[in-house]
């Protein structure tokens, strides 16, 4: 099978072309784009990253391209892969693989010059597809018609897959929220079911990543409840009891053309406490930029939902940013409607005075600074943020002088 012309044009690019002439060798073909985009392009999808493979070592793979005066950065040797700069953007090259031993998390590769013998160590037939410089499609295991037909199907024995990298339990949902069409595989659903006792030996921070790339798919309720039904989502996050938050959050996105969000989505699988909110973001070690959102929309949406007036709406975005209290309405769903209204391209105003303005009024440095700053920003936010700098200066001196009076 060939590509038409609009397919070759989305995957085999001017850059790519280049960089397939430069690791070619006389007649000898040594170079293929393989995976994610060659499957996007059968499937109608964007394409986002073009990876190449390659029969050649990954250090005469950096020699050649070096002779074409392409920029080459070592970025995975041991693996085989450099990274080509042409025009501004990264193109991974990985030398063709096969595994040598795997012990679920990692696996120890020799290099290789045989097309199948790479093809067959990857994890679904929709991602062992290559495409060479002629738009020739190369499928060794029906990865054609399954991408035709939606379909996530692990190469050869699932359980021998998910074996070599328990990750793959993961990826398979995450690909079938994304890609796949009902029903799903049968066997793969079977071997992710026996084998999800394995989960805990992943890292923390693998997990996390799938979930957010699977919480990121357009609608991602099919998947984790086929995760739910086959015992794998109690292994990464048991404190989901409900996909009821989920389902109304994407209907509210839906509504409100909102864009996805992993931290808003990942808030509605959780109950609203923020303990527990910390304590999952702690266990799959969460960046403190989203272990500190998902705290805050663990407790928020309650506040958004029962302070309609627009006075304790914007008090709330003044204190939280008005990010997180959008996605707190997000969350709150129809009850917070209001709040949409009134916040979106609302934005917060600064106060008027700081600490170095109360210095020059001749106050001394120290804690008392900070109390009287904190009480007059308190009594802006009330005035509903109108208090004018000098009403401002003149409240903090007052302050100032009774609190001196008292002493």
């Amino acid at each position: 099978m060939v590509l038409d012309e609009k397919q070759k044009a989305k995957i085999l690019t001017p850059s790519v072309r280049t960089l397939m002439s430069a690791l070619k060798q006389g007649s000898e073909e040594t170079a293929r784009v393989v995976g994610g985009a060659v499957r996007d392009v059968l499937m109608g999808r964007t394409v986002l990253d073009i990876d190449i493979a390659t029969t050649h070592p990954p250090e005469r793979t950096m020699d050649l391209l070096r002779a074409a005066n392409i920029k080459t950065v070592p970025t995975g040797l041991a693996h085989g892969t450099v990274t080509a700069v042409v025009g501004g953007a990264g193109y991974e090259i990985t030398t063709l693989r096969r595994d040598v031993e795997t012990d679920g998390r990692h696996a120890t590769v020799a290099f290789t010059g045989d097309w199948k013998e790479d093809a067959a160590r990857r994890d679904f037939t929709i991602n062992a597809l290559y495409v060479d410089a002629q738009g020739t499609l190369y499928d060794f295991f029906g990865g054609i018609d399954d991408a035709k037909a939606g379909r996530v199907r692990f190469i050869g024995d699932a359980r021998t897959r998910i074996r070599e990298d328990v990750l793959r339990i993961l990826r398979y949902f995450r690909f079938y929220a994304a890609l796949g069409t009902p029903p799903p595989d049968a066997e793969a659903l079977s071997a992710c079911r026996d084998l999800a006792p394995l989960i805990p030996t992943l890292s923390a921070e693998r997990i996390a990543r799938e979930l957010t790339k699977l919480l990121g798919s357009k609608d991602p309720a099919p998947a984790l409840r086929l995760m739910e039904s086959c015992g794998v989502l109690n292994q990464v996050l048991p404190e989901t009891k409900n996909f009821e938050r989920l389902d109304a959050l994407l209907q509210t996105e839906k509504k409100r053309s909102a864009p996805p969000a992993f931290v808003v989505r990942f808030a509605s699988l959780l109950p609203e406490d923020e303990t527990t909110a910390r304590n999952v973001a702690s266990r799959l070690k969460l960046s403190n930029k989203d272990t500190n959102a998902l705290a805050v929309l663990a407790e928020l949406p309650a506040a958004v939902r029962t302070n309609h007036t627009p006075e304790a709406l914007r008090r709330m975005a003044y204190g939280f940013g008005v990010p997180a209290c959008l996605a707190a309405a997000l969350l709150a769903g129809d009850e917070a409607a209001e709040a949409m209204s009134v916040l979106e391209g609302w934005t917060p105003p600064v106060f008027p005075i700081k600490g170095e303005d109360l210095l020059k009024l001749g106050m001394p440095a120290g804690p008392k600074i900070g109390e009287i700053l904190r009480e007059i920003e308190e009594r802006w936010i009330g005035s509903g943020f109108s208090m004018r700098r000098d009403a401002c200066l003149a409240g903090a001196r007052a302050l100032w002088e009774s609190q001196r009076g008292e002493e």
